[in-house]
């Protein structure tokens, strides 16, 4: 019995989630300019062919990533510039992160592509697709650190400065994790939180918990 239009659009989808899915293991492993269609085709187990039914280049693979990161981006930012106080908005960022971190999904291997595009510029023009989202996403954190200050939730110090300290944080560990895997004991949120709150009183640390 042939298959439905519904049976052959999930077979298909499926098959895109399988080729990206590779596609990031070997980005994050070989680096973009080493990786090929044939070494993603044998990553995820299928035919060179079937990998260009799909993407006709490695570039237009690389280039749904960067979609995907850009969205991702431009979320986070918006959900720190929405309601909440600010010790419980960058509590949510940071937690969810470390969870996308510590599961096998891939995420850890994604952003990691998307950091090595983004500070080596490669593919070309990749910088200039991310420099926007990303500097949303590092000015609502940075606002965040500010408005945390003012509420007397969040140490003293440049916001901004603090900002890059936070993240380069999760970079460092980004990289950890993907190079060493469950070698890794990845930190708590509260742990990595330190970096933003060290000098400020333990009370006020957990008061904004209390209103969720």
């Amino acid at each position: 019995m042939p298959r439905t239009t519904a049976q052959n659009e999930a077979l298909r989808t499926a098959t895109r989630e399988t080729v990206q899915t590779a596609a990031i293991r070997v980005f994050a492993r070989d680096g973009f300019t080493a990786a090929s269609i044939r070494t993603i085709a044998a990553e995820a187990g299928l035919s060179v062919g079937s990998i260009y039914r799909h993407y006709a280049t490695k570039h237009e693979l690389f280039d749904e990533f960067l979609v995907q990161a850009t969205t991702g981006l431009a979320a986070a930012a918006a959900r720190l510039e929405g309601p909440g106080s600010p010790i419980d908005l960058v509590r949510e960022f940071t937690t969810a992160y470390l969870a996308d971190l510590a599961a096998d999904d891939g995420a850890a291997e994604f952003s990691e592509v998307v950091s090595q595009g983004f500070s080596t510029d490669t593919p070309t023009g990749t910088r200039a697709r991310l420099l926007a989202p990303h500097r949303t996403l590092w000015q609502a954190f940075s606002a965040v650190v500010r408005r945390g200050q003012e509420a007397g939730q969040l140490a003293d110090g440049d916001p901004d400065t603090m900002t890059v300290c936070y993240f380069a944080t999760l970079s460092g560990l980004t990289t950890m994790r993907v190079a060493l895997r469950h070698d890794v004991n990845l930190p708590s949120a509260e742990l990595v939180l330190r970096t933003l709150t060290a000098a400020t009183p333990t009370a006020t640390l957990t008061a904004g918990s209390d209103d969720d």
